[in-house]
C-alpha cells in the first residue's frame, strides 16, 4: 500500500514539515473566501464604519486567539484534529466530532461549489448545472494530492487574490468619491454589536476548529501560532473590508461580482474560481481526515468521495446557507473548547501517540459539548465565545468526575 502522505492516521514527522511561508500560504487559502465578503456586506450595511471595523477586529482576534491554542496543538504533537480529539473523547467517541466536522467541510465545499457556478453562469450564460459539475470534480481530483497540492495551489490563489481583489475595491471606492463617502454612510437597520462580532467569529469558526489538520506541518509551535494568527485575523479581515467596501460601493460584497460590475469579467472570474477552489480543498482535505478517523481507510480517497456528495447537492447547501451558518455558529465551537482543555490539563498524556491509551468512549467530552452548545444558546453575550468556553470549563469540571478511577476499556492507538 502506498504511503499515507497525509498521515490521517498518525502524527507528522518531523521530515515532512513544512516552512512558515508555505503553511501561511495555504491557511490564507482558506480564509480568503466569498462567504466571509458576504457576511462582511452584511455587516458593512448593517453598522456604523467605526462599528464595523471594531467588530471585525474583535471577531477575527477571537478567531485568531482560538485557533492558535489548537494551532499550537497541531504543531506541538504532529496530530490532525480528529485524533487529537480520542484524548477527550475517546477512540469511538471521537467519532462524534468527526462525523460532524467532516460532514460540516462536506457542506461548505458544496457551498462553494455553487457559489462559483451561480455567478459565472450570470455573467457567461453557460449552465449552472455544468458550472458545477466541471468545477467541483475540478477541485476534487486536486485534494488526491494532498497538502503538496494546497500549497501550489494556494502560492498561485493567495497573491492573485490580493492583488487583483485589492485593485478593485480601490477602484469602485475612488469611482464614488473615496472614502469620505464610505464613511458617511448610515445603516438603516442596525445590527447589534454582540451579534456582529458573533458573525465574524462564526463565519469561520467550523474551518478554525479544524486548524490543526494544516498547521500540525508546521516545524514549531511557535510558528504556527504565527501562521495561524496571519490567517484569521489579517485574512479573514481582508475578505471582510473587501466585502463591506464593494457592498458600501457597488451593492454588491463578492469581490467577483465587483469586478464584474467594472467590465472585468476575466479576472473576475479567475478571482472567483481561486477564491472558492483554495478554500474547497482544505475542506475536503479536512473533511477525509475526519471521515479516515471513523473508518481507519485512506483519507484521500474519502476526500474525493467527499467531493462528488458535495457537488451533487451544492445548489441545496447553497439555498440553505444562512442557517447552516446560524447552525455552525453553535454547534462546532465547543469542540475545540474541549481539545484544548484536555491537552492544557494533561499535556503529559499526549508525548508518543504511538503508545497513548485511549477510552472507547469519554463521557465527559460528549457531556461537555452538550454544555457549550446549551451556553451558546442561553447565555448573553457573543455565542461562539460562550460555547468554546462553557465546552471547556464543563469539561475541566467533568472529567475529573467521570475519570476517577482507570478504567479497563481503554484501547491504544
Amino acid at each position: 500500500m502506498a504511503a499515507d502522505n497525509n498521515y490521517s492516521l498518525g502524527p507528522v514527522p518531523m521530515t515532512a514539515r513544512k516552512s512558515v511561508v508555505s503553511l501561511t500560504m495555504v491557511m490564507l487559502g482558506l480564509t480568503f473566501f466569498s462567504a466571509s465578503m458576504w457576511t462582511g456586506g452584511a455587516l458593512g450595511i448593517g453598522l456604523s464604519f467605526d462599528d464595523f471595523f471594531v467588530a471585525v477586529i474583535i471577531g477575527n482576534l477571537i478567531l485568531g486567539i482560538y485557533t492558535s491554542f489548537l494551532g499550537y496543538i497541531g504543531a506541538s504533537t504532529g496530530l490532525s484534529t480528529h485524533l487529537l480529539a480520542r484524548f477527550s473523547f475517546g477512540v469511538k467517541g471521537s467519532w462524534l466530532p468527526s462525523a460532524l466536522l467532516g460532514g460540516t467541510q462536506v457542506g461548505w465545499f458544496g457551498v462553494g461549489v455553487a457559489m462559483f457556478a451561480i455567478p459565472v453562469h450570470k455573467a457567461t450564460g453557460i449552465d449552472t448545472n455544468i458550472l458545477i459539475v466541471v468545477s467541483g470534480l475540478l477541485m476534487t481530483v486536486t485534494v488526491y494530492f494532498g497538502m503538496s497540492a494546497l500549497m501550489i495551489l494556494s502560492a498561485v490563489a493567495v497573491p492573485a487574490i490580493a492583488l487583483l481583489g485589492g485593485y478593485s475595491v480601490f477602484d469602485a471606492i475612488e469611482s464614488i468619491g473615496g472614502m469620505s463617502v464610505i464613511k458617511a454612510v448610515k445603516p438603516e437597520v442596525s445590527i447589534d454589536f454582540s451579534v456582529a462580532v458573533a458573525m465574524v467569529v462564526g463565519s469561520f469558526v467550523s474551518a478554525g476548529t479544524l486548524t490543526a489538520d494544516f498547521v500540525r506541518f508546521g516545524k514549531k509551535p511557535a510558528s504556527a501560532v504565527l501562521v495561524t494568527m496571519v490567517a484569521f485575523f489579517i485574512g479573514n479581515s481582508l475578505m471582510f473590508i473587501f466585502g463591506a467596501a464593494g457592498a458600501a460601493a457597488t451593492g454588491e460584497a463578492d469581490i467577483s461580482e465587483v469586478m464584474i460590475a467594472q467590465g472585468l469579467l476575466i479576472p473576475a472570474i479567475i478571482v472567483l474560481g481561486l477564491n472558492i477552489w483554495t478554500t474547497n480543498d482544505n475542506a475536503l482535505y479536512a473533511s477525509g481526515l475526519g471521515f479516515s478517523n471513523i473508518t481507519g481507510l485512506p483519507s484521500k480517497y474519502i476526500s474525493m468521495v467527499n467531493g462528488v456528495i458535495g457537488t451533487l447537492f451544492a445548489l441545496w447547501l447553497y439555498n440553505n446557507f444562512v442557517g447552516w451558518l446560524t447552525f455552525l455558529s453553535l454547534a462546532i465551537p465547543p469542540i475545540g473548547g474541549v481539545i484544548i482543555a484536555d491537552f492544557m490539563a494533561n499535556r503529559s498524556r499526549y508525548k508518543d501517540f504511538a503508545t497513548a491509551e485511549f477510552k472507547n468512549v469519554n463521557w465527559a467530552g460528549i457531556m461537555a459539548v452538550a454544555v457549550g452548545v446549551a451556553c451558546g444558546h442561553y447565555l448573553p453575550g457573543v455565542v461562539p465565545v460562550n460555547a468554546v468556553l462553557g465546552g471547556a470549563v464543563s469539561y475541566l469540571i467533568l472529567n475529573p468526575i467521570f475519570n476517577k478511577k482507570r478504567v479497563a476499556d481503554v484501547q491504544p492507538a
